[in-house]
């Protein structure tokens, strides 16, 4: 018996430790604020791990992993939980680190961008990150939202026109990128 739980515990560790990293980017991007973020990815792997046998067996256990998330931030904004992509004072937020080009323009690109998806609702942001952020279909980001595919669709429109109109976003795009 013992070496069952033993077994199912080093599956969950090596199941975890090659996630964490994104999880805890998707948790930021949703919540906005490092330490929120920490405490949605734990809450995330904690209920994962009460019920790692129907994740462990699950088709997708990265998508069962990303509805809990979904489904606890749901519930925490629902609690009306106040949430700041671009905190006062940004002490202590660790910044992501662009891969190509001009580092400085790229930060600044990134800041404008988070400041942007701070003014979208909660279901909006959602579906913008796991669809541009996570690279997820809208099927797979109506699963994890637990909607239909055409209210992903709607969310997602909607939080882009939102972000094509913020002035300082249209700036930091090259005109040969825009969508």
């Amino acid at each position: 018996m013992e070496d069952g739980k033993q077994d199912r515990d080093e599956e969950f560790g090596r199941f975890m430790t090659a996630r964490w990293s994104r999880l805890l980017r998707t948790a930021f991007l949703l919540t906005g604020e490092p330490h929120s973020a920490e405490d949605l990815a734990q809450s995330t792997l904690e209920r994962a791990y009460t019920a790692w046998h129907r994740v462990g067996t699950a088709d997708d256990p990265d998508a069962y992993v990303r509805r809990v998330m979904i489904n606890l931030h749901a519930r925490r904004h629902r609690r009306k939980l106040k949430e700041f992509l671009a905190p006062k004072g940004d002490s202590g937020l660790v910044r992501e680190e662009a891969d190509r080009g001009d580092r400085i323009t790229q930060a600044v690109d990134r800041e404008v961008l988070l400041r942007a998806l701070a003014q979208l609702p909660a279901r909006q942001r959602q579906a913008v990150v796991l669809r541009y952020w996570e690279d997820l279909t809208e099927t797979q980001t109506a699963h994890a939202m637990g909607c239909s595919v055409g209210t992903v669709k709607s969310n997602t429109a909607k939080g882009i026109a939102k972000l094509r109109l913020v002035p300082a976003l249209a700036d930091a795009v090259p005109q040969g990128r825009r969508a």
